[in-house]
Parts: C-alpha cells; sequence; structure tokens
C-alpha cells in the first residue's frame, strides 16, 4: 500500500511489516519534499519514522490516547493519520501544519503542542480522567528531541510514576535537543544506551517504571515488539528508543544541529537556496556576544537550548568554553540561572526567544525581579514578522514582562542603538534590564544614539511638531516614520517620538504634550490589550487629550500572511493616517 493511500492507522493493520520498509523511505521522502521546498524541521522527522509507524501498528489510534511532543517530529504522525497530502502538495503545504493541531485532526491530535515537554502531564490526564470513567485504552506520551530536560517532563514523569494503571512513556532518544544535549539526565540515557539498558543507573527504574531498551529503534521489527510488550501494560512503563537523528538524507545525518530545523535546501547536497548574505539581527547578536565575551572573562552567556537563534553554533560555542552554558529545554532554569549569576557578581546575557519566554514567568517574578539581579535578556524572535505558527507567535512578551515590577524593558529602533542599549545594560549594576531584538526591518541609525538609559522612561522626540503626536515603539518605529510622512502630504507637521522604554511612559513628556497637540497616537508590534499603548493611553487620557492604539488584536492566529495580519489590524500606514484624520475631526 502506498502512503498516499493510508487514510488512517487501521490501514496499517492489514499491511506486513515486510512492506514497512517501503512506507518508510515514502515518508522520508514526504518530509524532505515538503521541507526542501518550504523549510522546516528535517532531522527529528527522519529519526522517528519507523518508531511511528511501529507505534500506530500496534496500538490502536484514536481509541488508544498518543500524544506527541515535541510535535516537530510529528510529520509521520501526520502522514498516517490521513494528512500525507500535507507534504506532497502546494495546497497540502498551507493546510497542514508543523506541529500537531485539533483543528486539523480532532481524533489524532488531541493537543496542540508546539513548545516542549509537557506530552506526560497532559497524557497523565488523560489517563486520570480514563481511570474515573473506568474506562479502558492505552495512554501513550511520545517523547524525544530534547524534550525530556523540561522541567514539567519530569514533573509529569514523577506524578504518573503513582498510577496503577496503563501508561506508556516511548522515549525517542536521538542524542540531541536542538543542538547537542546537556545536563546529567542525558548522561543517564548515554549510559543506558552504552549496556544496552542493563545499568543499574537508571532514572526511569529509580522513579518507580518499569523498562524497555531498544538498541537499534530504526529496525521496525525491534520496534514493534517493543510495543506489542506494553500494550495494555497495567502499570506505568518507558519505552527507551534508540534512534538516529536526520536518517535517510546524508546531509541531515552529518550535520544533525544545521538539520533540526531548515530553510528550503537543494535535495542534492542540502545546501541552502536562499543563504544569508547580509548581517542580521542574529549574527550582530553573535558577534557582539563573542567580542564582550573575550573583553570580560567574568561575562556568562546562557541559552535554554536555542542557540541557534542568535546564531550560536558550534564554533561559537567552542570559543566561549566555560563562559558559555546550554540549560537545555528549560527556560525557568534559564531565568534562575541569569537570576542567580548575576546575583553572585558577574555579567549575564540570556538570550531567548520571545515564544518560550512565557514558560517563566513565574521565574521573572521571584527570581529576577525580586531580587538584586542586574543581568540582561535579549528577547528574539518577538512580533509581527517572527515566527507564524499558532504554537510560535511573539506577541505577548511585553504584555507579560511589563506586568512585573522593576523589570525595564526596552525595545531598540536600530542596530546601532540596540548595541548601545546592550552596552548600558551590561555595564551597569543597578537594573533588571530586558531589549527586544527588532524582527521587523534591519535599521541603522542616522544620527548619533544615546549610550546611558539610566534615567527610565524618558522618551527621545525625534521630531517635534504639531496637532498630533506619534509615539512608535521599537520595532515599530519605522512604521511611525511613514505615517508622520504620509502626515505632511495631509499638511500635519506631526511630532514623532522614540519611547525607548516599553516598560513605563514618560509621564511628563506625555503632559507637555498637550499645549500644542490634540491626538497623541502610539505604534507597538504586538498585543495591544495590556502593551505599551494601553499605559501610555491611560496617562493621555489625564490631560484630555485623545488617543489612539495600534497594536494586534488579543487573538490566536495561524500560519498567517505578515501583510494580511497587519492590514486586518489596520497596521499599514495609510489606514493608520485615515484612522488618525478620522479621530482628529470627531
Amino acid at each position: 500500500m502506498d502512503l498516499k493511500e493510508i487514510k488512517s492507522p487501521k490501514d496499517l493493520k492489514n499491511m506486513q511489516i515486510s512492506e514497512f520498509r517501503r512506507l518508510a523511505d515514502q515518508i522520508r521522502f514526504g518530509v524532505l519534499n515538503r521541507t526542501s521546498k518550504i523549510g522546516g524541521h528535517v532531522g527529528p522527522n527522519l529519526g522517528d519514522v519507523e518508531a511511528i509507524i511501529a507505534m500506530h501498528y500496534v496500538f490502536d489510534a484514536p481509541k488508544d490516547k498518543i500524544v506527541i511532543d515535541v510535535s516537530h517530529e510529528a510529520f509521520p504522525h501526520k502522514m498516517l493519520t490521513g494528512r500525507a497530502y500535507g507534504y506532497f502538495t502546494e495546497e497540502g503545504f498551507k493546510e497542514i501544519g508543523e506541529f500537531s493541531s485539533p483543528k486539523e485532526s480532532p481524533e489524532y491530535d488531541l493537543f496542540y503542542a508546539g513548545h516542549t515537554s509537557p506530552s506526560i502531564g497532559l497524557a497523565f490526564g488523560l489517563a486520570k480522567a480514563r481511570d474515573l470513567k473506568k474506562e479502558k485504552y492505552n495512554v501513550i506520551a511520545f517523547i524525544g528531541d530534547g524534550s525530556l530536560s523540561g522541567g514539567v517532563a519530569f514533573e509529569g514523569l514523577d506524578a504518573a510514576a503513582e498510577l496503577n494503571s496503563n501508561f506508556i512513556v516511548i522515549v525517542n532518544d536521538n542524542q540531541m535537543a536542538i543542538a547537542e544535549n546537556h545536563g546529567g539526565l542525558y548522561k543517564n540515557l548515554e549510559e543506558l544506551r552504552e549496556t544496552n539498558g542493563t545499568s543499574e543507573n537508571n532514572i526511569f527504574k529509580a522513579l518507580g517504571y518499569d523498562y524497555i531498551y531498544v538498541r537499534d529503534a530504526n529496525e521496525i521489527k525491534n520496534v514493534i515488539d517493543a510495543f506489542k510488550a506494553v500494550k495494555d501494560y497495567d502499570k506505568p512503563v518507558v519505552v527507551h528508543l534508540n534512534t538516529m537523528k536526520g536518517l535517510g538524507f546524508i546531509p541531515a545525518e552529518e550535520y544533525r544541529e544545521e538539520f533540526h530545523s531548515r530553510e528550503p535546501y537543494s535535495l542534492g547536497n542540502g545546501a541552502l537556496l536562499h543563504p544569508q548574505t547580509s548581517p542580521d539581527y542574529m549574527s550582530i547578536t553573535r558577534d557582539y556576544l563573542l567580542k564582550k565575551a573575550k573583553e570580560n572573562p567574568e561575562l556568562l552567556v546562557i541559552s535554554s537550548a536555542t542557540p541557534e537563534a542568535f546564531d550560536f553554533m558550534e564554533e561559537q560555542r567552542k570559543q566561549l568554553g566555560n563562559q558559555y552554558v546550554d540549560v537545555a529545554i528549560a527556560e525557568q532554569l534559564g531565568v534562575s540561572t541569569m537570576a542567580g549569576a548575576a546575583r553572585g557578581g558577574i555579567k549575564v546575557v540570556y538570550p531567548v526567544v520571545a515564544t518560550f519566554l512565557q514558560r517563566a514567568f513565574d521565574q521573572h517574578e521571584q527570581d529576577w525581579a525580586m531580587n538584586n539581579s542586574p543581568a540582561t535578556m535579549l528577547v528574539l524572535h518577538s512580533g509581527i514578522r517572527a515566527m507564524n505558527d499558532l504554537t510560535h507567535l511573539g506577541f505577548w512578551d511585553i504584555p507579560m514582562l511589563t506586568a512585573i515590577p522593576d523589570i525595564v524593558y526596552l525595545a531598540p529602533t536600530n542596530v546601532e542603538e540596540y548595541l548601545a542599549m546592550v552596552d548600558w545594560s551590561i555595564l551597569q549594576n543597578r537594573y533588571k534590564v530586558a531589549i527586544r531584538v527588532p524582527t521587523y526591518s534591519l535599521e541603522h541609525a542616522t544620527e548619533p544614539v544615546d549610550t546611558d538609559y539610566s534615567d527610565l522612561n524618558k522618551f527621545k522626540v525625534v521630531k517635534k511638531g504639531k496637532d498630533v503626536a506619534v509615539i512608535a515603539a521599537g520595532d515599530f518605529f519605522v512604521k511611525g516614520q511613514q505615517v508622520v510622512e504620509l502626515l505632511s502630504k495631509e499638511g500635519i507637521d506631526a511630532t514623532l517620538i522614540n519611547p525607548r522604554f516599553i516598560s513605563g511612559v514618560d509621564e511628563d513628556l506625555l503632559q507637555s504634550l498637550k499645549a500644542d497637540h490634540k491626538l497623541v497616537v502610539t505604534l507597538e508590534d504586538g498585543s495591544l490589550e495590556g502593551g505599551f499603548g494601553s499605559r501610555v493611553a491611560m496617562e493621555v487620557a489625564k490631560s484630555g487629550m485623545k488617543c489612539l492604539t495600534f497594536g494586534l488584536e488579543k487573538k490566536f492566529v495561524d500560519r498567517y500572511d505578515a501583510d494580511a495580519l497587519e492590514k486586518a489590524n489596520n497596521l499599514q500606514p495609510e489606514q493608520i493616517v485615515a484612522e488618525v484624520l478620522s479621530g482628529l475631526h470627531s
């Protein structure tokens, strides 16, 4: 049976095990076909093909409940649950997303799962519901690609160990996270691999699980046998699979980190079709951190398993040596480590992707903001031009961070201002500083930038005008410039302000505007509700001036077109100007 004929896992039941090699080849071709054309996660999905085929052959989804974590290794699962067209046609590319999605398949994708580590906890909840309802079916958590290092994964393992009923954890051990694995947990997995699963030093057994090891889990018969052994098992059990990330595509096997996720590439040699040739904020951040670490041996760079987000590949990590630490997929630990190292008296920089920032809200408040821990957090890939998948939106960092006292959140408008802010943050010893790294565009300063930001919440008037004041934060400063230029064509000489600070407002400046302004306009590249504009509007209201706030509606969106989303939120310069003119005359 061909892959394209498979409509559900039931179709696998009628196949011979000998047919699965050809099916695995077809699935791998689907992974490569899609990712080479539109980009996406390559290595994780190539490595777990046999495990996913075996899982759906042995278990009986959707009656049996399967939760895949992290779901960037779910492409084979999607193909075997009626969505193979998503890997072979342009229309399918658009319809089927990168991660598990109940919208696509409520039967087989029980949860949205773009971030790592929740599968065991989600499955534990499913098992408790099953047991209370006195139902009978298998509950399976399929976890891999570094996800075990997330704190919630350990919490799930810990809690579910006390179940006296069926609970199956499949550990897809491909010896990698996004980059190399870090931490004692993975040392234990390595020891288990080296001893063929026989080491007495076994974290899963220590927690109370029964345990099965599969040495070659890219040999499908081995995995099928293991899964048959645990099907309908009446207590918690871990099946530890030794797989190879990137299997079946030589460049992905040789360069596993680069092929974790890849922009469109050649199927011949794996080379990027559109390589980045000019500097971007990732490479600028990389070069800056390497330089500063060389200048100061007491500067520490922290990553929570996403070093590629700031171009810190293996070469750069080796250059920093002990001045670099990867806390694995654990943003909570990343923030706590940052706070602890800063309290210990060294300089600390923690670059973190905006969508993962929210995983550590409590640590931002309790561990960092409340304590004397002056450190620098660089918030990457935020806003409308960053990742556009539902589970990876970077829209809520401003409302989240600015809700916490004592965190100074800066929003640079260009490269030079960005570097000046990081310089200041590293040198000062008083404030906890987050910096929103631009993603909307890469701009350069046309005049000298300030180097001292100690006078908190002081906005900068870039152009003095009257009637309308446009306050454009960070990424959207370039949009503010466009709005002011369009207003000039309407005979309005508008004021243009770079707020620089998005965690507070310049009360004196805002109140001074009422002398010769009727309307204040705010622009921000993020959620309006609880955002920067809302703070400005509260202060402006005291003066009796009108205030129009522009940003994104608090709403989940999935795989959106950035231009279309801007238009839907009235964020195009012409739309903003139209609302400004209407506001002036109403």
